[in-house]
């Protein structure tokens, strides 16, 4: 495994996003943690609504929310997206949470997931956000692992969308 850093989504990363995205796309998969990047073919659309994101009044889910791309250092190739919601509504406290991620398909079981949520929670801390919360489905277990990797504590198990839903918490100390 090689070290990553974050990358606010810019012009100059283009080129290599839409790779990232085509990936996904090839294995007919959402990309979480990047403001519906999947949906978007044009990326100047895609980086307006990551802007949007960025303010509460502009943000479709009415929260502030920092995106980044997961950069591999030696090469620059994007490995993951995950964003962070600067706080909870309702609706994100019951389905959401504050973080999202993803790592592209070919770079999964590498430590990347965890490197990259280690990264994000010390932005969190920096923001003074005591604790986060991250929810995935029961059988995504790739996700519910870099969660208890990062010192989640799973806190709730219900039904979402028909399916069997994981809330964990993650306490910063600030």
């Amino acid at each position: 495994m090689y070290e990553i850093k974050l990358a606010e989504p810019s012009k100059e990363l283009e080129t290599a996003a839409m790779d990232y995205r085509q990936e996904h796309i090839v294995h007919n998969e959402k990309i979480n943690g990047s403001c519906g990047f999947i949906n978007y073919a044009n990326y100047d659309e895609w980086l307006e609504k990551v802007n949007q994101a960025k303010n509460a009044e502009t943000s479709q889910l009415k929260v502030p929310a920092s995106t980044y791309f997961s950069v591999r250092k030696s090469d620059n190739k994007i490995i993951g997206t995950i964003q962070l919601r600067h706080r909870l509504t309702d609706e994100l406290e019951k389905h959401g949470g504050h973080i999202g991620y993803s790592i592209r398909p070919s770079e999964r079981q590498k430590g990347y997931g965890k490197q990259q949520l280690l990264l994000v929670l010390e932005i969190a801390k920096q923001m003074k956000i005591p604790k986060v919360m991250i929810s995935c489905y029961k059988d995504n277990i790739a996700s519910s692992r870099t969660a208890i990797s990062c010192g989640g504590i799973l806190a709730l198990e219900n039904v979402y969308e028909d399916k069997l839903q994981q809330t964990f918490w993650i306490y910063l100390e600030n």
